[in-house]
């Protein structure tokens, strides 16, 4: 456990090893079974999480019960509902396991308390957000402007392993599309090919 992380944390930040003990100090090791919930909406977070093994998905529910797919987390993602973590209002998404995971957790006191002691994770997690917020605004702006079959390559670019771990119901409501167009989506590439 802890090598996910210590890798993924290394390539923003240089820990020394006594750095790196005070940071495990912080986290709390918890797996979930496949369908497992790690947050319900309506529920507080009281937890930051980052994936060292499986792979999570992050939804919310509409009034009519369906299902919309905001973010996949797999090995070397974090995931929470940051809202509801940094200001202890409920949570409005779901998170639960797609397969079985491992996960370090920390919570809010234990964030703040990790980045005072060592400040070079305060440096990470300005990083990390900063790069958060770049990633969500360009999936807004491919949202609003790319085809779906424009929506469906860069995916299968970007994440090519992804979207073999990933059902493809839930690849499509990530997309914002119907399953039966993704399918006919990835019937005409394969035509094409």
């Amino acid at each position: 456990m802890f090598e996910i992380l210590f890798l993924h944390l290394l390539k923003k930040v240089s820990l020394s090893h006594e750095e790196q003990d005070i940071i495990k100090s912080f986290f709390i090791v918890k797996k979930l079974r496949k369908r497992q919930y790690l947050l319900q909406a309506g529920d507080v977070c009281k937890y930051l999480c980052f994936v060292e093994k499986g792979l999570l998905r992050s939804y919310n529910v509409d009034d009519k019960g369906i299902e919309h797919m905001n973010m996949f987390a797999w090995e070397g993602w974090w995931t929470s509902d940051m809202y509801s973590f940094f200001t202890g209002e409920k949570a409005v998404i779901n998170i639960d396991a797609i397969e079985d995971t491992e996960l370090l957790m920390i919570t809010m006191e234990g964030f703040e308390k990790m980045t005072l002691i060592v400040p070079k994770m305060d440096r990470y997690f300005r990083i990390l957000f900063q790069n958060s917020l770049i990633t969500k605004e360009r999936r807004l702006i491919s949202s609003i402007t790319h085809t779906a079959e424009e929506k469906y390559t860069n995916l299968v670019e970007s994440n090519p392993t992804l979207v073999q771990r990933v059902p493809q119901n839930l690849i499509a409501s990530y997309l914002g599309l119907a399953p039966e167009t993704l399918s006919r989506i990835k019937k005409n590439i394969a035509l094409r090919k």
